[in-house]
């Protein structure tokens, strides 16, 4: 092989490396993982309707890429639904939660059947 077939087929190896620096992950994060981390480190900070807003846009770009979201997207926002009083709209992501992830199925059992009782009366 002369000196500049190598030169060539370097710099051919060395563009394949380079070209995709990212690595590609199994689930599509959006702004999730910062949404759980502002949830609990200042409550009541980031109203639900905002939460549910930055969602529903992940899970737009997300379908748009064919990508998943990960464990607990889908739970997460049915919470969000839920404390907007959208139950119909909390039990469907409950049941994609419990489809997309089968070992959450006894967990999100218990939820949505807390979802059929009603709230206890506050006086």
């Amino acid at each position: 092989m002369t000196r500049a077939a190598c030169i060539v087929l370097a710099a051919a190896v060395l563009a394949g490396c380079s070209a995709n620096n990212t690595p590609r992950t199994l689930y599509t994060w959006g702004s999730y993982e910062d949404l759980i981390y502002a949830t609990y480190a200042s409550p009541g900070k980031m109203p639900p309707e905002q939460q549910v807003e930055m969602l529903e846009k992940d899970y737009q770009q997300a379908r748009a890429a064919n990508r998943r979201m990960p464990p607990g997207w889908h739970a997460h926002l049915g919470y969000l639904y839920y404390q907007l009083g959208r139950t119909d709209q909390a039990r469907q992501e409950l049941l994609t939660e419990k489809a997309e992830f089968p070992e959450s199925g006894v967990f999100m059992d218990r939820l949505l059947a807390n979802l059929e009782r009603p709230e206890p009366s506050r006086q």
